[in-house]
């Protein structure tokens, strides 16, 4: 299939943060199509240059200062290869702060080198572009994060034409998003490039971020990285099945990190909840890539269906990863997982809107206080379990006011997050038909009064003005 065409759902983005920034970075791993989506931002008024090319790649090297001091606006493709470029772009922002000056592309992430972290601080967004959603391949929506937050769970589609199940799937999880994998009719097309790209990555691209002594021990890396995806992080494990100690390990992993080919999925935890395994679960970012390490064909995936499991996980996680690039609210991907076993693939949070619905009353009442996560009384005994659920996802907030007086603090309401549980039990139906998702916001009076009181005294001319107006 052609994919030269297809509309990046993170094109938007990049136009308004051009607006407003003056340097916008597009990082992501090689082949992921960020040259392409960038050259459309390309022309008179911002030049394109990509450090591919070696002669460019020479004159950044040798003279940054120069090099950057002749650009009015630019498009700089594969920044990484010369990061000391960002130095002398940061010199240029600060004589000229005009938006979108500089719009960079990126195969392995500077961001982490300090002296570029600190210099562009203030003066940079960056956005990530991995390879192809599976919303971005069909033309669908891609706003499937934003959707299941409001309440609006979408549906497998009726036809069962239009639905990925059984082969339709596998092949999908092969393909991955790659755009030249998407791009190559057969499964032997498809390998033959993955197999290239996977060596281009370790025998140039890794020596453009980092200086490793023992670079012929990476493909084993690699190879067992992938048959730990899906699993905790083991770096004793890890060292020991390709003969590394464990930092050199983890360092090198660091490096596979940077050049987004994989990520460290954090366990997700709250403040109350102390039986969490704190090791990450490893997770590749595009299922095509990891397939391809494995020796996976569509054959095999089919009649030995377990093979499916841990590539079918990273999948799902790379679809997650892509969804939240271009949402409307800031979504984080977790996993949950207990000493006990009990386990959760991947949790995905957007905590922010709820507690700041509650900062914005109580900050216009003017009271100090404190919001955490918390469970229900009542859920004791044989509903240990909900509790424990209850708090691990933190669908219960408390509000906590201080006491200054006493140097603590009083429960004074909670907000709660039902999720669908009423709107399935009790039969609240939405118009689309689907049940609603449900939340409270309780106070207790009394409480309120005593904190107010304590923090605020009985005399009303030291209360807020606010609160001041209301009683008159």
């Amino acid at each position: 299939m052609s994919t030269a065409l297809i509309h990046r759902y993170l094109q938007p983005h990049i136009e308004e943060a051009l607006l407003d920034t003056p340097v916008v970075l597009v990082n992501g791993p090689r082949q992921a199509g960020k040259t392409t989506l960038v050259r459309q931002f390309a022309g008179p008024e911002r030049t394109y240059f990509t450090l591919d090319d070696p002669a460019t790649l020479a004159v950044a090297k040798q003279d940054p200062v120069g090099f950057v001091r002749a650009l009015d606006a630019a498009v700089i493709d594969e920044v990484q290869r010369a990061p000391e470029l960002l130095l002398s772009i940061k010199l240029a922002v600060d004589r000229d702060r005009r938006p979108g000056r500089f719009l960079l592309t990126g195969s392995a992430n500077v961001m982490t080198l300090p002296r570029v972290a600190d210099s562009l601080a203030g003066r940079i967004e960056i956005l990530a572009l991995l390879p192809l959603a599976g919303c971005e391949v069909q033309g669908s929506s891609g706003r499937w994060l934003d959707a299941v937050f409001s309440g609006d769970m979408p549906r497998a589609p009726d036809d069962s034409a239009q639905r990925e199940i059984g082969p339709a799937l596998v092949q999908r999880v092969l393909r991955g998003g790659y755009p030249q994998m998407l791009a190559r009719a057969t499964p032997r097309r498809r390998e033959a490039w993955m197999a290239q790209y996977v060596d281009t990555l370790i025998q140039r691209d890794v020596r453009d971020i980092a200086a490793l002594e023992k670079l012929d021990r990476l493909p084993r890396l690699l190879a067992a990285l992938a048959n730990m995806s899906g699993r905790l992080c083991n770096f004793a494990q890890l060292a020991g099945q390709i003969g590394l100690d464990n930092k050199t390990a983890e360092k090198y992993l660091g490096v596979f990190e940077q050049m987004f080919l994989l990520r460290r999925v954090p366990q997700w935890s709250g403040n109350a909840l102390s039986r969490l395994v704190k090791s990450p679960k490893l997770q590749f970012v595009d299922s095509g890539l990891l397939c391809s390490l494995l020796g996976l064909n569509e054959d095999l995936v089919l009649r030995q269906r377990p093979h499916l499991g841990a590539v079918l996980e990273s999948h799902v996680y790379g679809e997650l990863l892509k969804l939240s690039g271009w949402a409307q609210s800031d979504y984080r991907v977790s996993t949950f997982r207990t000493t006990a076993q009990a386990e959760v693939d991947f949790v995905l949070e957007n905590r922010k809107r709820a507690q700041k619905l509650l900062a914005d009353w109580l900050g216009r009442i003017g009271m100090a206080y404190k919001v955490e996560s918390a469970n229900d009384p009542f859920f004791v005994g044989e509903f240990r379990k909900q509790a424990a659920f209850q708090n691990a996802f933190q669908l219960k907030y408390e509000i906590r006011a201080l006491l200054p007086f006493k140097d603590d603090t009083l429960a004074i309401g909670s907000y709660n997050y039902h999720q669908d549980f009423f709107g399935r039990h009790l039969n609240i139906i939405l118009p689309n038909g689907k049940p609603a998702h449900t939340g409270c916001v309780a106070f207790g009076l009394e409480r309120l009064a005593y904190a107010f009181l304590s923090q605020f005294g009985v005399e009303s001319a030291a209360w807020p003005e606010l609160i001041r107006d209301e009683i008159e």
